[in-house]
């Protein structure tokens, strides 16, 4: 079995993230997105969708070490000197294995787990928010020129259309920016939750058949 399962799949899926990213650049993609929304909401979502993937890789780097820790229970040990959820689980399990205290720590663990993925699920619907909010402020941006009409001159309704379609701009691609990070980062998030949930039932299993193995119930 490999160490680090679940880092080395992390990291496949942003090398194909990467790649998009890259044929965005070469395409002018992301420049067109920098360059045409005067809000600079675009620049703000994906600025904070890198340092929101950095966060994804330092949770998946925990949840991998607490599964190679859970792999190692096979062996009947937990490797001395780490200090993950799962070693302090089974070394608060050492003493005593009775029900009612078993389950709680269990119930604990799986709380722990999950609850380091909780600021990534929040931070998914900030962006997507984000994403709308760049909507609302294209379509004032696209809505103000209105007021300034004077007269209905044909060089005049040229600008009016070209500061439309300004504002439309940003309401189109700050919108996308929102949708296509907090959809991306919706579903790395989604990977180490399946992961946890997983390590969770893998450790559950393994405390109940010692339990059932003749260890004394409090």
């Amino acid at each position: 079995m490999y160490r680090h399962l679940l880092l080395l799949r992390m990291l496949v899926l942003l090398g194909v993230i990467s790649f998009g990213v890259f044929l965005a650049f070469q395409y002018g993609f992301v420049d067109l997105f920098v360059s045409a929304d005067r809000s600079y909401l675009s620049s703000v979502i994906l600025t904070m969708y890198i340092a929101l993937t950095m966060h994804w890789v330092w949770v998946g780097w925990l949840l991998s070490r607490d599964i190679n820790d859970a792999a190692s229970l096979d062996g009947g040990s937990v490797p001395s000197g780490t200090a993950s959820l799962t070693s302090d689980l089974i070394e608060r399990l050492e003493s005593s294995l009775g029900g009612a205290r078993r389950e709680r720590l269990l119930s604990l663990y799986y709380d722990q787990l999950m609850n380091r993925h909780a600021f990534g699920h929040f931070a998914t619907d900030v962006l997507l928010r984000l994403g709308l909010l760049g909507t609302i402020i294209g379509f004032i941006f696209m809505l103000l020129p209105v007021a300034d009409i004077k007269d209905f001159d044909g060089a005049v309704m040229q600008r009016l259309l070209a500061s439309m379609s300004g504002g439309m701009a940003v309401a189109l691609y700050t919108t996308l920016a929102g949708l296509v990070s907090s959809t991306l980062l919706r579903f790395q998030y989604h990977v180490l939750d399946s992961a946890a949930v997983d390590l969770a039932n893998r450790v559950s299993t393994h405390v109940e058949t010692r339990a059932g193995l003749g260890v004394d119930e409090t």
